[in-house]
């Protein structure tokens, strides 16, 4: 019998994935059946391959920032200010150039005083970064460092601590925000190194945000991991002024 032969699924997706192939090539399976019925991966594959080894990390943009947007305050408020337009326009080529950007493994430092906008400008790059399909993890220093301590405990359900270590390495952006909010002690000295050295080393893309310049920052964190922080992000870019929130309230 002659004529077009139908696709053919060859894997299904897991519970709650979506089962369309983004760029229109496969039929949601992530394989492409070509001659004599020899399949080989579709270009989606690759990023489905990821977001499965990115689950168990918190990747959802928090409630209050999901309408964060270059067009409305407080961010858009930084444009017209003269100390932070510097600023709002490295941000705003870095979302723009989102894919780039990460794949090049380069990142963002956000560093100044509270209320300044910092949260705000990473959370438009995490933002930027889901809405190209690309991994993320999203978490505050305390609340991550809080996680981590969970994976030592063996009733918890959770990840063993190696499991969770890959996931929080392997993502496309890492995002933490008020680094240097926790006390200092080896341990935490011991795990921010470890979490930034393995990204740099495999060249993966950071935002981090601090209240501390770069002085205080080797201090808390040590200079080591500040280190680290230079290279994959460059200079950290200052926020200074009055407090943001107040003044959109």
């Amino acid at each position: 019998m002659s004529g077009a032969r139908k696709p053919v699924r060859l894997a299904s997706a897991g519970p709650g994935e979506r089962t369309v192939c983004p760029l229109g090539v496969c039929d949601g399976s992530g394989w492409v059946l070509g001659p004599e019925d020899v399949a080989r991966p579709c270009d989606c594959r690759e990023g489905r391959l990821k977001r499965r080894r990115a689950r168990g990390v918190a990747s959802a943009i928090p409630a209050r920032y999901r309408g964060v947007s270059l067009d409305r305050p407080p961010i858009s408020e930084m444009a017209t200010d003269p100390s932070r337009a510097p600023v709002f326009e490295a941000v705003r080529e870095f979302a723009a150039e989102i894919s780039d950007r990460l794949d090049a493994g380069r990142g963002l430092w956000l560093m100044g005083d509270v209320g300044t906008g910092k949260t705000s400008l990473a959370m438009l790059v995490s933002k930027s970064a889901l809405e190209a399909g690309r991994t993320v993890a999203i978490y505050s220093l305390p609340r991550l460092l809080a996680r981590i301590r969970r994976t030592y405990d063996a009733d918890s359900g959770e990840d063993s601590y190696l499991d969770f270590f890959e996931r929080l390495t392997s993502v496309d952006l890492l995002h933490v925000d008020d680094l240097g909010a926790e006390k200092r002690s080896d341990w935490v000295l011991e795990q921010l190194y470890a979490i930034v050295d393995e990204r740099y080393e495999s060249q993966r893309a950071i935002v981090v945000t601090t209240n501390l310049d770069q002085a205080a920052l080797e201090t808390q964190i040590g200079p080591r991991t500040v280190s680290r922080l230079l290279e994959i992000c460059g200079d950290p870019l200052p926020l200074f002024g009055e407090d943001l929130r107040y003044r959109v309230a």
